[in-house]
């Protein structure tokens, strides 16, 4: 499973919140909605997260084995 648990981490470090996403750069809230639930995302959105917060895709997201993959 991908979860975006880094994303938030990021945002506090970068001093950006969800709020900033939204009016600054036109983050869709429904995005924003779909990460916080570890939903599907488009790369465009991963790509353009990274763009904004100036990091790398290890600071958006990461990868954790699902139960029945173990």
């Amino acid at each position: 499973m991908i979860k975006y648990d880094p994303l938030w981490k990021t945002l506090k470090k970068k001093s950006i919140s969800q709020y900033k996403l939204i009016k600054e750069y036109n983050v869709d809230k429904a995005q924003l909605q779909r990460l916080r639930k570890n939903l599907i995302v488009k790369t465009l959105i991963i790509n353009r997260l990274c763009s904004i917060l100036d990091c790398r895709v290890e600071d958006i997201m990461e990868y954790v084995p699902d139960q029945e993959d173990c």
